[in-house]
């Protein structure tokens, strides 16, 4: 007994001085976020109850896109670039966090984590550099540098949202 306190204090310790490794931010073969500043121009969107208008954004590569997204709708709506295969798996991610109450069809809660017993907390968040949620009423801003042409796509990923619509082309050349 009288060892043990000593050697979990010694235990924490160690643990807490060991360094802390922070997972790799995530990367994008289509090109990365960039400040506002940067932007070479800005493309509006406007988000209404599943559409977005403009339906299609043509860019050049290398250049720097400030998008302004107006929610105009009476739903929470996301703006998320990449391609259809990435949509697909955001749509997933996004369900689990509506099925834990996080995502309301009007806005992002806290979470109560003593209500997940049993789901992967980590995939609990909306954090990703390519991707922002609007409320209502609202508007947000995403500014993202484009590196190379390609083609892809801009979703809500909201369930349901996708399917019913609410994505756009965006078509990046040379």
């Amino acid at each position: 007994m009288f060892l043990r306190k000593p050697l979990m204090l010694t235990a924490c310790l160690l643990a807490l001085s060991s360094p802390v490794w922070a997972s790799p931010a995530p990367t994008y073969d289509f090109g990365q976020p960039a400040p506002a500043a940067n932007a070479t121009r800005s493309v509006e969107v406007v988000m209404r109850d599943m559409s977005f208008t403009p339906k299609a954004i043509d860019i050049k590569a290398g250049e720097t896109v400030r998008f302004v997204l107006v929610n105009k709708g009476q739903l929470l709506h996301e703006f998320n670039l990449g391609d259809a295969a990435m949509h697909a798996r955001h749509q997933q991610e996004m369900l689990k966090m509506q099925q834990s109450g996080m995502l309301t069809p009007t806005g992002i809660k806290g979470m109560d984590h003593g209500s997940m017993a049993g789901m992967d907390h980590g995939m609990m968040k909306h954090d990703d550099p390519n991707s922002v949620l609007v409320e209502p009423g609202k508007t947000a801003e995403l500014t993202w540098t484009f590196t190379k042409a390609t083609n892809l796509e801009f979703a809500c990923n909201i369930p349901g949202h996708y399917q019913a619509g609410m994505v756009g082309k965006l078509t990046v050349s040379q």
